[in-house]
């Protein structure tokens, strides 16, 4: 299955700003990936280009990073064919339109696991992280709200969770 998925918001602030805050992505001092809400991203070798890595049962690798380009990266995981790219676009001296692209060919079991897990999990987690990134210029925060899907989702995985460690008696 072909799968294009896009997500972009505008930032009223400089190419500068938004780098400078992109530059701590996967460091101890990340100031956009939503980890408090969303398991960690990491790279065995940091955020550097051939690094293996990614976030819960996603995989990943560096492919490039080329601030005009952006960073793209290829999937690892079977059944995964393809890239995503985060980019940050210049529209003017005091705006950006960031956005994350994902162009792959799922095959096999990862078709179904795409459709109705991992596309709305990670809907969720880009809108979560562009929030991020967008607050720390911001006085009033934004929280994009979740779907029903990923409350849904959400709330079989923390039940599930939650009995897991229920020590018997």
């Amino acid at each position: 299955m072909n799968v294009i998925n896009i997500h972009k918001r505008r930032i009223n602030q400089p190419k500068e700003s938004v780098y400078k805050l992109l530059d701590t992505l996967t460091t101890k001092d990340d100031k956009v990936w939503p980890y408090e809400k969303w398991p960690a991203i990491r790279f065995k070798n940091g955020l550097k280009v051939g690094s293996a890595g990614g976030h819960g049962p996603i995989k990943y690798r560096v492919d490039s990073i080329d601030y005009n380009e952006g960073i793209v990266f290829s999937f690892t995981n079977t059944g995964f064919n393809g890239t995503h790219v985060l980019k940050v676009e210049e529209l003017s001296d005091s705006e950006v339109e960031i956005s994350h692209t994902i162009k792959m060919k799922t095959s096999g079991f990862a078709v179904l696991y795409w459709l109705f897990l991992v596309k709305w999990f990670h809907d969720a987690l880009i809108e979560d992280a562009f929030d991020k990134l967008e607050n720390h210029f911001l006085l009033e925060k934004k929280e994009t709200e979740y779907n029903f899907w990923v409350k849904f989702l959400r709330m079989l995985k923390n039940k599930k969770r939650k009995r897991h460690y229920i020590k018997p008696i």
